[in-house]
């Protein structure tokens, strides 16, 4: 059977731990005043969101799970944006009552850290690193600090930093006109024991009293990632991640199989028991039609994932074995109707902070590391529950809503693309 069942919350089954991650959001914003209207700069609105939401949400598919947002010009706003939209989040902020500079901001939210290193970013840069990879060439050099590095050409907005050939910082240029060079990406990984050891000023330059200043002792790394960046610092990149970051709407003529579908489970495929857990096989029982809907699918999607949370299991009110019992009913069925599912995803957590718990997007990141082909851009979520589908918003994907459980949601919704009755109904719009 091709079906492959995990429970994700069994640590020693995942390929590494989830990182820790400071966010500096305390920008104000000074050069993009007349688009962000008093807001701090991560708070900018793009593409309908603030820019801090795609921050986040990528960093969070790079594994960082426990995030400290160092926070200081109005700082209230923030801290409400985060409670309302990311209340599953496992977060604390870190408070500067004045500004302290980049190294002081950093200096100050490590103290919370409870990670022996962390990855730093900017709340208002998106530069998609491949977590992983930084993260295991950090620890393999022995590093104090690894700059992730930008390849860029024709430029004059960015210093540029030279590499030895092992990789440590050999010098940082100033800013000027370079017709190629590698710049600092503003995402690091930094050994906070060793950096809270040198005992700064209370207010410093990360950049300029740290990095500058330390990089001879042969501890400063950098790792190049010729990946997606852009910093919203001036309009004109601002006006760019409008469009860059919008997201086209959901056609489902495109699909093919470099699509994923993902789904969740009870009142999606089966007969959910509002207000409980279906606790055996026998009572699991699908929807009309949904098993022949899945031949379909495998026509027309590459991969087909299930995702669902299941409480019951971390309240003691069944086990991992009951729980495969019903998945080896759910899949015989749908490949006796010519279907397949590729894998099974649950989180078993009773906590909604649990970085494995939709919505938070643990399950999608575990997806990504089992199956590096899909595109999240190219993935869709089927749910019933807004969670569901704020699970696949917060993971870049599209959503369709069925109403099985839920037949008055008010539409439009933000976190919704298109919505149908039922899973069959949906299978026959493709």
């Amino acid at each position: 059977m091709s079906t492959i069942s995990s429970d994700l919350n069994d640590s020693s089954k995942a390929p590494f731990r989830g990182f820790g991650g400071i966010i500096l959001a305390g920008g104000l914003g000074t050069r993009l005043r007349s688009v962000v209207n008093e807001l701090p700069k991560c708070m900018a609105p793009v593409a309908g969101r603030p820019f801090l939401f795609y921050v986040i949400n990528y960093l969070r598919l790079q594994g960082v799970e426990e995030f400290i947002f160092s926070l200081g010009y109005k700082h209230e706003i923030i801290e409400e944006y985060l409670d309302d939209q990311f209340s599953t989040l496992n977060f604390q902020c870190s408070i500067e009552e004045e500004p302290l500079g980049t190294g002081g901001a950093i200096q100050l939210a490590c103290q919370k850290a409870t990670e022996k290193n962390v990855i730093v970013a900017n709340g208002d840069t998106l530069f998609k690193i491949i977590g992983n990879e930084v993260f295991s060439f950090h620890t393999e050099h022995d590093a104090e600090c690894t700059l992730t590095l930008k390849p860029m050409k024709h430029f004059d907005r960015y210093g540029v930093v030279e590499l030895n050939d092992n990789a440590t910082v050999k010098d940082f240029k100033e800013k000027q006109f370079y017709e190629n060079g590698l710049i600092n990406g503003g995402v690091y990984v930094l050994n906070v024991e060793n950096f809270l050891a040198k005992k700064f000023p209370l207010k410093f330059s990360f950049e300029k009293d740290y990095l500058e200043q330390y990089y001879r002792q042969g501890k400063i790394s950098g790792i190049v990632q010729d990946n997606y960046f852009i910093d919203i610092g001036i309009s004109e990149d601002y006006n760019r991640a409008q469009e860059e970051l919008k997201q086209a709407p959901l056609d489902l003529r495109q699909i093919d199989k470099n699509w994923t579908l993902f789904s969740d489970r009870d009142g999606v495929l089966n007969q959910d028991k509002v207000g409980s857990y279906i606790f055996n096989p026998d009572e699991f029982i699908f929807y009309d039609a949904v098993p022949e809907t899945f031949k379909l699918f495998k026509e027309k999607f590459g991969r087909i994932i299930i995702a669902t949370n299941q409480r019951g299991v971390g309240r003691g009110l069944m086990t991992i074995a009951d729980l495969d019992e019903i998945h080896k009913k759910m899949t015989t069925i749908i490949e006796a109707k010519g279907g397949k599912i590729d894998a099974i995803f649950y989180a078993t957590s009773i906590h909604d902070d649990d970085p494995i718990r939709k919505p938070n997007t643990g399950m999608v990141l575990k997806a990504k590391q089992r199956f590096p082909e899909i595109d999240l851009t190219r993935s869709i979520m089927v749910g019933n529950n807004v969670s569901d589908m704020e699970f696949g918003r917060n993971a870049g994907m599209y959503t369709v809503f069925l109403k099985t459980t839920i037949p008055d949601i008010v539409l439009p919704h933000p976190a919704i693309d298109l919505a149908f009755n039922s899973l069959p109904d949906f299978a026959k719009a493709l």
